[in-house]
């Protein structure tokens, strides 16, 4: 069933998982939204995320769009990790630059879940795409309320 109470759940465990993630912090990582079944997070490319190009390095940006997928495959409130994951890069991050990564489910079926992260640029430009399929463990990543 959706509705707003699963809207806020997901956003609940978004930043639940958001604040005990020390690596988040690391990048700069910024929880934008999320609810049920998607999720939005941000980061600005800093010069000590360049490559020798003088580009985003792919590993910053994968992380990004990893944060959004994880934070998209958990908002159910059922423990869910990555099982598989692909990215495109199909244009550079630029110093300075704000990057959005948007996670969407695709499907959820069973224990697996197919989802789909546009990571884009500042001007709306896409920078990546990535693919992930996730699979729940089972187990709540937070307490349930009764609000």
């Amino acid at each position: 069933m959706r509705g707003p109470s699963n809207e806020a759940l997901g956003l609940r465990v978004a930043a639940a998982l958001r604040a005990s993630e020390a690596s988040s912090d690391l990048l700069g990582l910024a929880l934008e939204d999320a609810g049920e079944g998607w999720a939005r997070c941000a980061m600005i490319v800093r010069p000590d995320m360049l490559n020798g190009l003088k580009t985003c390095h792919g590993g910053f940006i994968f992380a990004l769009a990893d944060n959004a997928f994880a934070w998209a495959c958990n908002s159910r409130n059922v423990r869910t990790f990555a099982q598989h994951a692909a990215i495109s890069f199909l244009s550079p991050g630029r110093e300075g630059e704000k990057l959005t990564a948007d996670a969407r489910e695709e499907s959820a079926e069973g224990r697996t879940g197919v989802y789909t992260v546009r990571v884009t640029g500042d001007d709306g430009r896409v920078v990546a795409v990535f693919q992930g399929l996730s699979r729940t463990a089972g187990g709540a990543v937070v307490e349930e309320t009764n609000d």
